[in-house]
């Protein structure tokens, strides 16, 4: 089989001649590469040169998320400025204004003011939201295609879930949590906009040539809560998977902190597998509690990403990867929850993959 075929068969649950692994390198290459520090095997190669090179699979998303494209309404109008440790940007619109701010180090990049500071702010984001126009690009999914070759099949991460995005994007934790209950009624109306104005992007997905759908959503269930989760992500999700489903595709969504309060729920989501579900010591909850919560739905990922910092030695590491395989296969695609970090052990990866290619998984 390709990198590609094991990619897809192991969600269409077919007989695999060995686990899909398939590491997300992107953070720890770009990083090293701007630092000045890739290993001087890596400094000449290309990412995905170096996926061909350690022996693994590439998750796509950079490659096919290009094709989801959003075009603001013409009355709106964005103004960004940078200096080197900010990236501030306003959007004018005939109903108000508002603005974020990102700040950035060398190596990353995170929101530290969102655009809602006020319940007055939520209309100008449902302004912006109501006048966005989605378009798939062909184009873009050829070259896509041609980057990829059978190195992974066409992956998507669709726009975080309501709150999910609330929380990371528009509004922040905390303010989120305040005017849901200081203004419950305009925050319902909120994320009922965001609910309803998903069907324009979602109607793409449904009809685009990509099987494997991912909601991006970072579910840390200290934020998410399982009240929450109840009222606000459960229902929502529950509908686009079985829209998903029923277009012939597959779908799992990103959980990639604490998640235990959640493990009651992960076999009501109608989802195919999840993502990260960061395990012991880095996250809450073990590879055994884990399996048991997941049942035959597919692990995506697995591996913590401080196993491979150079702290973890390798009998410690072996162990674990084994573990997983022996728990997992053959519903696993695996991988590091949820990336390896720019100080890892990229030759930790290689011998994943020797021993992926020594484990023979079991019959579906």
């Amino acid at each position: 089989m390709t990198l590609r075929e094991r990619h897809l068969a192991t969600f269409e649950r077919r007989a695999l001649d060995r686990i899909c692994w398939q590491p997300r390198l992107e953070h720890w290459y770009n990083v090293n590469q701007r630092q000045g520090t890739l290993p001087a095997r890596y400094r000449d190669l290309t990412l995905l040169e170096v996926y061909d090179d350690l022996g693994c699979s590439v998750r796509a998303y950079g490659y096919f998320n290009r094709c989801l494209r959003g075009a603001d309404e013409k009355r709106i109008k964005v103004e960004r400025r940078e200096t080197p440790s900010r990236i501030f940007v306003t959007w004018s619109t005939p109903v108000g204004e508002v603005t974020a701010v990102e700040y950035r180090t060398e190596s990353a990049q995170a929101r530290g003011e969102f655009p809602v500071k006020r319940v007055e702010d939520l209309r100008v984001i449902e302004y912006m939201l109501r006048g966005r126009a989605w378009s798939w690009d062909a184009a873009a999914y050829e070259q896509g295609l041609a980057e990829v070759g059978e190195r992974g099949a066409p992956t998507l991460y669709v726009p975080r879930v309501n709150l999910q995005r609330c929380f990371i994007e528009y509004i922040g934790f905390e303010n989120t949590i305040y005017l849901l209950h200081e203004h419950p009624r305009e925050m319902e109306r909120f994320i009922a906009v965001l609910n309803e104005t998903d069907d324009a992007w979602f109607e793409i997905v449904l009809h685009a040539p990509v099987r494997i759908i991912n909601f991006g959503d970072n579910v840390h269930a200290d934020l998410l809560s399982p009240p929450l989760f109840e009222r606000w992500v459960l229902p929502y999700q529950r509908h686009r998977a079985d829209q998903l489903h029923a277009a012939g595709k597959f779908c799992f969504p990103h959980w990639d902190g604490y998640y235990k309060p959640l493990l009651p729920y992960v076999r009501e989501h109608h989802m195919d597998g999840y993502e990260a579900l960061t395990p012991q010591p880095m996250g809450d909850v073990s590879l055994e509690e884990t399996k048991a919560a997941l049942g035959d739905l597919i692990l995506v990922d697995g591996i913590p990403a401080t196993d491979f910092l150079p702290t973890v030695g390798e009998e410690e590491f072996v162990g674990r990867v084994q573990r997983i395989l022996e728990l997992f296969s053959p519903h696993l695609i695996l991988g590091i929850s949820d990336e390896i970090s720019p100080p890892g052990d990229i030759e930790k990866v290689r011998l994943v993959s020797q021993l992926v290619a020594d484990f023979e998984p079991p019959v579906v």
